[in-house]
């Protein structure tokens, strides 16, 4: 009688799919709460350039200059839309956006916020076992509660990053389709 090595074969590397699958479950996701704030800010900027210019456009009326109180007035009006397109133009991104981190070694949910010193607080902690479901589209990821309503809804920034949070979620979370 013959005695086999029932011993695994040594596997000298994983396959794509099976290496991003065990890096997704050992390292945290981290998402970021933000609207769309590169919009908003050219917005912004393009508003405060048609303040500045129409500031300096009410004196190249013609005409406007005969009535001295009417010149008052105008001075008035004219250093508001400076003083205006100037805090428009200087308008920034935020940086104090809330976080959210998907921790597959504690298979928690982690929403941090940021204090004035640029610490992180945890306002949110959520176990994968104490919510309802997931719906990942193509943009954005939503939890649900138990009873079905949303918990959090946040942007995905790539299709990766989709992947890894459907793989640490996948066997904790029902996801729905």
């Amino acid at each position: 009688m013959a005695v086999t090595d029932h011993t695994p074969p040594q596997i000298s590397a994983m396959p794509g799919a099976r290496a991003l699958g065990a890096i997704s479950r050992q390292e945290p996701l981290r998402l970021r709460f933000q609207a769309n704030w590169k919009v908003r800010v050219m917005m912004f900027r393009l508003l405060g350039a048609a303040m500045i210019l129409s500031s300096a456009g009410l004196w190249l009326v013609q005409g406007a200059g005969a009535d001295p109180e009417l010149n008052l007035i105008r001075f008035g009006v004219s250093i508001a839309f400076l003083l205006a397109g100037v805090v428009l133009m200087t308008a920034h991104e935020p940086a104090a956006r809330p976080e959210a981190c998907f921790d597959p070694v504690r298979r928690e949910l982690r929403v941090l916020k940021h204090d004035a010193q640029g610490s992180p607080r945890t306002v949110l902690r959520r176990s994968y076992d104490s919510l309802g479901a997931a719906r990942l589209t193509g943009n954005a990821v939503q939890l649900f509660e138990d009873d079905g309503s949303l918990l959090i809804e946040l942007p995905l920034d790539s299709a990766a990053t989709r992947g890894q949070l459907r793989d640490q979620l996948s066997g904790a979370v029902k996801i729905l389709t």
